[in-house]
């Protein structure tokens, strides 16, 4: 199959799983939709998820040319998003919402950060398979 078809199918799936793990942490989430909750949620677990997968192509040798594209490049690159996180942070920031803001900033580098460190970390642990 395709680079470019593998891409689109695992970005297509990225995304709707984004707009609803994103949107349903949105709702639910504890700050009435104040501050940009969803969107830290995606990308801390996308961050961990890739961290995750990539040691363990990286201990165990998994995951070939294809199955990279579809999966990292693909489904997680459409799951996490970088541009929505700017933007969120900008309307913080035109709202007058500094310490939103910078939070924001903040928590999306080091959990971000973080999370694929701690997942890359486990999928290099002796026992840890896919």
């Amino acid at each position: 199959m395709p680079g470019w078809v593998l891409v689109g199918l695992g970005g297509f799936l990225g995304s709707v799983l984004r707009y609803g793990v994103s949107g349903l942490v949105q709702r639910l989430g504890p700050t009435g939709g104040a501050f940009p909750l969803g969107t830290l949620s995606v990308n801390a677990l996308g961050s961990f998820v890739i961290g995750l997968l990539g040691g363990l192509a990286d201990s165990r040798g998994l995951f070939g040319p294809g199955a990279r594209l579809l999966v990292f490049l693909g489904l997680l690159g459409g799951f996490t998003t970088f541009s929505s996180f700017s933007f969120e942070t900008l309307q913080l920031l035109k709202d007058g919402q500094w310490h939103l803001a910078g939070l924001n900033v903040a928590g999306q580098l080091l959990l971000g950060l973080g999370a694929v460190w701690l997942g890359w970390g486990l999928g290099r642990l002796p026992g840890v398979s896919a």
